[in-house]
């Protein structure tokens, strides 16, 4: 997959990336997670996978809080991401993440967490945020629930609930 190019989303891409969303989970809830996201997040960091002109992936981080902490922090959740059928299992969403995580440090985010494969985020050096402290709704996510702290000391004196954007609570 070399000939892939990750990029920041630009307008032309909202349709494609609907699609690349709807491919990869067999439904739209992610899609129109990802429209509604847009609306009320800010900021946010959308990248793109591109291989020539056609789009093949997509990662979006958004702000989150933890419950009853300075609202200040800059803490990201990452998701969602989906990667085309035909371009899975070919690094495309490593690439994604790498790039995704590369551009929260240039931008000075504390921490970013995720909720997804336990297998697949420790590759890219995120924890067990319940080992921090962290909890996303209750103790049943705690396997498939990530942090990884970008900015040494950004989550000393944090831990609780962590608390995604309203929108996520519909998918």
């Amino acid at each position: 997959m070399s000939d892939i190019v990750i990029r920041s989303e630009s307008d032309e891409d909202r349709d494609p990336i609907r699609v690349i969303h709807c491919e990869a989970f067999g439904r739209s809830e992610e899609a129109e997670l990802v429209d509604e996201l847009r609306l009320v997040a800010s900021p946010y960091i959308s990248l793109v996978a591109a291989r020539g002109s056609a789009l093949v992936g997509h990662i979006l981080f958004t702000p989150v809080h933890v419950v009853d902490a300075d609202p200040s922090s800059m803490l990201v959740g990452l998701g969602p991401m989906a990667v085309t059928p035909g371009a899975q299992r070919a690094g495309v969403g490593s690439r994604l993440v790498r790039a995704g995580l590369s551009e929260c440090r240039a931008r000075e985010i504390g921490a970013v967490f995720v909720l997804g494969h336990p297998e697949l985020y420790p590759r890219f050096g995120f924890v067990p945020a319940h080992t921090l402290g962290f909890q996303f709704v209750s103790e049943a996510f705690a396997d498939a629930f990530f942090v990884q702290e970008l900015r040494p000391g950004a989550l000393v004196g944090l831990a609780g609930h962590v608390r995604y954007l309203p929108p996520f609570e519909a998918v």
